[in-house]
């Protein structure tokens, strides 16, 4: 399968968010909405019968107030919550994040560079202000999360986090693939960052495509160069189907 198929009918089409539809921003809330691409992904929603989901590391409510008026399915903080065709929401039980959240807080009192953001279950530690505490930010995670059953650590760009052990885009994939309108559909998903790897995997074992948007080494079988080049594939897609 080739990616310029991947509006076929029988596809269904998962997203990530950042860095894959939209630029990365020197803060989450910083992020700009290039024009057009609500319409361009309402427009996706319907030529798949609904079979597009964004699958991201952000909260759904987030998701929803960058998509405004869209609504879509998504899976947030990694899969820990995770809205479905129908409205209804699956939530994951979480652990507490009590070293966690100290073990951060004191680092972030320490070097007023680093943010904090905290999710529901979960806490990413952003370091894209102070690149040279990258090792510090992972230390001081890694030994938090062993303290606290019940988490796993996550590498991303320029973050680090800690999330529910059983909480990945792979898993929440799966799940919408169970479930209508994405059952028995071709997956493709999208993504750019090492938080994807498991996504590609997930839609590849089923015979569909992983597509990383970026540098970096992947298992996804095909590429693009940035998000603006991932809004022209869209664009055009819809243009041939149009035609």
């Amino acid at each position: 399968m080739n990616f310029a198929d991947f509006l076929c009918p029988n596809c269904a089409l998962f997203l990530d968010f950042d860095g894959t539809l939209v630029e990365l921003a020197a803060h989450p809330e910083s992020v700009v909405m290039p024009p057009g691409l609500v319409q361009t992904l309402e427009q996706l929603k319907y030529r798949l019968g609904g079979a597009v989901a964004v699958v991201s590391g952000r909260p759904i409510a987030q998701i929803d107030r960058f998509l405004d008026p869209l609504v879509l399915c998504v899976a947030g903080v990694h899969g820990a919550e995770r809205r479905r065709a129908d409205g209804s929401v699956a939530w994951q039980a979480v652990s507490p994040l009590d070293p966690v959240e100290e073990a951060a807080a004191a680092l972030a009192r320490a070097h007023p560079a680093l943010r904090l953001e905290p999710k529901r279950g979960s806490l990413a530690l952003h370091y894209r202000q102070a690149p040279a505490l990258e090792a510090l930010c992972l230390e001081t995670l890694t030994a938090a999360v062993a303290r606290s059953p019940g988490l796993a650590l996550l590498r991303g760009k320029m973050v680090v986090e800690a999330k529910p052990a059983t909480a990945s885009k792979g898993r929440a994939i799966e799940a919408f693939l169970r479930e209508p309108p994405f059952t028995d559909r071709l997956p493709v998903f999208i993504g750019d960052d090492v938080t994807d790897e498991a996504g590609f995997k997930a839609v590849q074992e089923r015979g569909g495509l992983g597509v990383k948007v970026g540098e970096g080494p992947t298992s996804a079988r095909q590429r693009l160069a940035s998000p603006a080049s991932m809004r022209d594939e869209m664009e055009r897609a819809l243009a041939r189907v149009a035609a």
